[in-house]
């Protein structure tokens, strides 16, 4: 079943995170991954949540979401974007 990752980024480096912007793609296509949504602009409909830079990933599974997120491929991009952002992940899987 498709899993969906939700990251919300707060970038405190801008030059450092367009670096993470060119060498995370590879690496998130080698699992499965692709892009729904990538730091578009975003409306908060109700409540007072102001998201940062919202992007949201889908996946074959949990599973292959959670390789990603660990995995080797993505270790220099993932390293680059905790130097250079604050993130908070969720993965949550879609339904049939």
């Amino acid at each position: 079943m498709a899993a969906y990752m939700i990251l919300n980024i707060e970038v405190t480096d801008p030059v450092g995170f367009e670096q993470y912007k060119r060498i995370a793609p590879p690496a998130l296509a080698m699992y499965g991954g692709r892009y729904l949504a990538r730091g578009g602009r975003t409306d908060t409909l109700e409540g007072d949540w102001v998201p940062h830079r919202l992007v949201i990933l889908e996946f074959p599974d949990v599973a292959r979401a959670k390789q990603w997120l660990d995995s080797p491929e993505y270790r220099a991009a993932r390293d680059l974007r905790r130097r250079s952002a604050t993130t908070k992940i969720v993965v949550i899987e879609g339904v049939e």
